[in-house]
């Protein structure tokens, strides 16, 4: 049977991961923190599992949907760092290791953005703690020399899908009526379904001279006040209450997380992808919604 390890495979996206895999007619295997799975303190068992593997895929880290005090930074960076490290170093100890390794990384590797759109070629990296968490993941990640294994970085942006990810807070605002903008509402969302974030794995692995950095975002990435507005007319909720910048900042304090996530400005293009011909099974914001919602 064909193998694919799943490096951090618990998560909204590792499970999602898991089942299509299997329906596809592959064995999964985890690695996690979880009895059930092999443990990232078990070299021995890391190394046969990576064995043979056609695909191994890296999700593993700690979420990022935290207050930003000085514990949770260094364990939302150094989390991805040991992870990443673990699979470099093992995959070295292989004899036949994994013919592709896919490392995740994440769009906010770019600048705040209401100017342009960011791709893998013309964006501007930014800066600040999610930046610096970004670019060492990346760096990490490259730094390892692997003339077996090809090495993909999928910079993700936003991930939307059934039952999980961000969708279930802002389905949440829509329905109690607090589904307006948030701050000024220009902000762009980069954002992919998790279908599509499935099929890109699958083109990239059959991609056989592709390696380095892909940007995993849908083509029309929309504002925040598009945004909003296609969630409402979706739930057929006809008004939402805007939250200004001093208004989410109470909320994030409240609920332990930070603004940070919903007024930053992502606007990022799959310009490698589109490139090289993948097509987008949700292109659209409401394609994706009225498969969600």
């Amino acid at each position: 049977m064909k193998k694919i390890v799943l490096a951090g495979g618990t998560g909204f996206i590792g499970e999602y991961f898991e089942r299509r895999f299997k329906e596809l007619g592959y064995e999964v295997i985890i690695i996690s923190r979880q009895e059930q799975h092999i443990s990232w303190d078990d070299t021995f068992a890391i190394i046969e599992a990576l064995e043979d593997a056609e695909l191994l895929i890296n999700l593993a880290g700690k979420t990022v949907n935290c207050r930003y005090n000085e514990a949770n930074k260094n364990e939302i960076m150094n989390s991805r760092i040991r992870t990443t490290t673990i699979l470099g170093e093992t995959i070295l100890a292989c004899d036949n290791p994994p013919a592709i390794w896919m490392n995740s990384s994440t769009a906010t590797i770019y600048r705040h953005a209401e100017d342009r759109p960011m791709t893998e070629d013309g964006g501007e990296i930014g800066s600040g703690f999610s930046v610096n968490v970004a670019t060492n993941w990346e760096k990490t990640f490259f730094s390892f020399d692997l003339p077996k294994t090809r090495q993909i970085a999928l910079r993700v942006a936003i991930v939307l899908g059934k039952g999980g990810g961000v969708i279930i807070p802002y389905r949440n605002l829509v329905r109690f009526g607090l589904g307006g903008v948030q701050g000024k509402g220009n902000q762009m969302f980069s954002w992919i379904h998790i279908e599509d974030l499935f099929k890109i794995v699958n083109f990239l692995k059959e991609k056989e001279e592709l390696s380095g950095v892909f940007n995993c975002s849908s083509p029309e990435p929309v504002s925040n006040r598009e945004l909003m507005g296609i969630l409402r007319k979706t739930m057929n909720v006809p008004f939402g209450l805007s939250s200004p910048k001093w208004v989410l900042k109470i909320g994030s304090f409240l609920i332990r997380t930070e603004t940070e996530l919903v007024l930053k400005s992502r606007w990022v293009l799959p310009e490698r992808l589109e490139r090289e011909g993948y097509n987008f099974t949700y292109e659209t914001l409401n394609m994706a919604l009225q498969d969600i919602l």
